[in-house]
This record gives C-alpha cells, sequence and structure tokens, in this order.
C-alpha cells in the first residue's frame, strides 16, 4: 500500500477520473433508462404475480367454501334420501306384515267355513242315513208286527185309543 501512495500521479488520476466521469455520463445516458425500466417492469411483475396469487387464494378459499357447501347439500340430501328409503321399507314390511295377517284371517275363515259347511253335509248325510234306516227298521218291526191278525187288531185300538185321549 506504501508504493501506491509513493508512486501516486496526478495526471493518471485526473485521466482516470475523467474516464469514470464520461463512462458515467454514458451509463446514465444510454444505460440507466432501460436498466430503471427493466427493473420497473420487473417490479410490475412481481406485482402483479403477487396480486394474482392473492386473487388466486381467494378464489380456491371461495371454491372450497363452494365445495364445503356443496358436500354438506350432499350429505344432507343423501341422510334424506336413506331417511326416506328406512321409512318406505319399514312401511313395506308393515304393509306386508299387515297383508299377510289378513290373508292368514281370510284363510282360516275360509278354513272355518269348508270345515262348517262339510260337517253340515257330513250331519245332513248321517241324518238321511239314520232316518233311512229309521224307516228300515220301522218298516221290518211293522212288517212283522202285522203280519198276523192278531197283533194287527190290537195296534189298530190301541190307536184308537191314543186318538180319543187327545
Amino acid at each position: 500500500m506504501d508504493k501506491l501512495i509513493n508512486d501516486f500521479s496526478f495526471g493518471l488520476f485526473f485521466w482516470q477520473a475523467l474516464i469514470l466521469l464520461v463512462l458515467i455520463l454514458l451509463l446514465v445516458k444510454f444505460a440507466w433508462k432501460p436498466i430503471m425500466e427493466s427493473i420497473t417492469a420487473r417490479e410490475q411483475g412481481i406485482k402483479d404475480a403477487l396480486l394474482s396469487a392473492e386473487n388466486a387464494k381467494r378464489d380456491m378459499e371461495n371454491l372450497q367454501a363452494d365445495n364445503q357447501r356443496i358436500l354438506n347439500e350432499a350429505r344432507a340430501e343423501r341422510d334424506a334420501m336413506l331417511k326416506e328409503a328406512r321409512e318406505m321399507k319399514e312401511k313395506m314390511i308393515a304393509d306386508s306384515k299387515n297383508e299377510a295377517q289378513e290373508q292368514g284371517l281370510k284363510m282360516i275363515e275360509q278354513a272355518k267355513a269348508a270345515i262348517e259347511s262339510e260337517k253340515n253335509a257330513a250331519m245332513a248325510e248321517l241324518k238321511l242315513q239314520v232316518s233311512t234306516l229309521s224307516l228300515s227298521i220301522a218298516e221290518k218291526l211293522l212288517k212283522e208286527e202285522l203280519s198276523n191278525k192278531e197283533s194287527q187288531t190290537k195296534l189298530i185300538e190301541k190307536m184308537l185309543g191314543d186318538v180319543k185321549l187327545n
């Protein structure tokens, strides 16, 4: 460093200072304006990007809120549909039970009616057979009793006696 101070020349210093000033003036005249414009443009681009990012963030928040609202509506609709389906299922089961009970009761009533009808038919058949059998027995008895003259006379007298009593 001592050497630089000892070898100092004012002429060289003057020319170097003059070249530096000319270079600064040339840079100010020709390069400063484009550099500043490019810095300003870059600065504006950064501001626009930040603004776009902020808008995108706001849009994303709005979309998320909309998505959440739509999701909640879909869940509510799904729950309502499931509830309706459960109610329909329960109603169908209840209707089926009621219908089955009604059909069961109808079948029981029909069976009772059929049994009663069969019973009545059997009773009528039995009465017919009993009456036929009774007539047959009575006929045989009467034939046997009326086969002789003496029994016929007794029977006629007895009948006449019964008629007088009434």
